[in-house]
């Protein structure tokens, strides 16, 4: 069982928790900026619906490019020096799409994402091995569904407000300036006081070279020899993936069927992670455990995925909102699960699994591509089938693969 090492008197995480909830809601902003995106660039830009999703690949695959780099970094500076540079660089992307604004520029904007996403890159680093390892393990999920119920909620807030200064129905370009200069300046804030905020350096179990927690990790001498980190960053490539499709499409499947206020079916996904987490919070680990929870959602996204496809448009809407409720207890779960008896190689683990999340950024062109294909995003769903078998595969056996 993790305990926080070198906390000393730190006897209240109240505020730490505090701190980095508001980190986690700054992370879902800032992807659900994202979701309000597709529509209105679909329209400012005349593109398709697979090249609109261009913008999530935009903001991912800095995961892929920085998440190894992100991870050194962490280890280089520490915990609060990161969370300071993660938020200038994400302020940095913000400002950069005033002028893609400007110019009518479809690559700068994409480039203004990817500066953008190479600080949330940073940011995943630090904060989620951060509130894994505050306590103990057994309990890391429901840290994190804490965490979680910020992000979401966050999410599911950016495109209602953002939709008080742009309109998605009437699109004008320049309507983006106003509100990302206000955004950038609240970043530019939030990197000043985290690095004066009254956080502890922490460190996992194990995490200090001279400290022998386990022989298992010990042996090891890189973390690709560590087959349920692997598996878990896997999983998490596939979460964020299905995470990004149910927030991010579902605005449009809502303007594709002509419903009215297309911009609040994101928040209704909300509600379901915040329904979820809501009971992992209550649940975790009392009752059930992190690893029950997430073979529950599993199978419920297996049965969500088969709505989706069989029942008519106009009930098959809400059934992606419901995947939010499907979703909720996958990312907490996960987590601690990949992260397991690493000791030493922690920082190096948190990176492999923030480099998955660049599957927010690949799969949801996928679905893209699929609905330009079949003209309906509700064959494109087809495609969630498989990713849920997989996370239940994980829960059940993948988690306890050791090599």
């Amino acid at each position: 069982m993790n305990k926080p090492i070198g906390l000393g008197k730190w006897k209240n995480f109240v505020l730490p928790m505090i701190i980095i909830a508001t980190m986690f809601s700054v992370l879902g902003f800032a992807v659900g900026i994202n979701a309000f995106f597709v529509p209105f660039v679909k329209a400012a830009f005349h593109i398709s619906t697979a090249k609109a999703y261009l913008i999530t690949t935009a903001t991912f695959s800095a995961f892929v490019l920085f998440g190894i780099p992100s991870g050194r970094v962490l280890i280089k500076v520490g915990y609060k020096r990161s969370m300071f540079f993660s938020f200038l660089l994400m302020a940095l992307g913000m400002v950069l799409i005033i002028p893609a604004a400007k110019w009518i520029s479809f690559p700068i904007f994409l480039f203004a994402l990817f500066v953008n996403g190479i600080g949330q890159t940073l940011l995943n680093t630090v904060v989620n091995p951060y509130i894994t390892i505050l306590g103990p393990e057994d309990s890391a999920a429901k840290r994190i569904s804490i965490m979680g119920a910020c992000n979401k909620l966050s999410f599911g807030l950016a495109p209602v407000v953002l939709a008080v200064f742009m309109d998605t129905i009437n699109v004008q370009l320049s309507d983006v300036i106003f509100p990302f200069y206000v955004i950038s300046g609240i970043l530019i804030i939030l990197g000043v006081l985290s690095y004066f905020a009254p956080l502890p350096e922490v460190k996992a179990a194990g995490e200090d070279e001279k400290e022998i927690i386990s022989d298992y990790a010990n042996s090891k001498t890189s973390i690709l020899q560590f087959p349920h980190l692997l598996l878990g960053a896997l999983a998490i490539f596939f979460y964020v993936g299905v995470e990004n499709i149910a927030l991010v499409s579902i605005n449009d499947y809502a303007l594709e069927l002509g419903l009215s206020s297309p911009e609040k079916f994101a928040f209704y996904v909300s509600i379901g992670y915040f329904v979820g987490y809501f009971l992992g919070i209550i649940l975790i680990p009392k009752i059930i455990s992190q690893i029950y929870a997430m073979r529950i959602c599993a199978a419920l996204g297996i049965g969500l995925s088969l709505a989706i496809v069989f029942f008519p448009p106009g009930m098959s809407i809400y059934f992606v909102a419901t995947l939010g409720l499907a979703n909720s207890l996958l990312w907490p779960a996960i987590w601690p699960l990949a992260l397991a008896g690493l000791g030493k190689f922690t920082k190096k683990g948190s990176s492999l699994l923030v480099m998955g999340i660049a599957g927010g950024g690949l799969l949801p062109p996928v679905l893209g591509l699929l609905k330009d294909s079949f003209s309906s995003y509700q064959q494109a769903y087809w495609m969630l089938l498989p990713i849920y078998a997989f996370f239940l595969f994980y829960a059940i056996k993948g988690y306890k693969i050791k090599a």
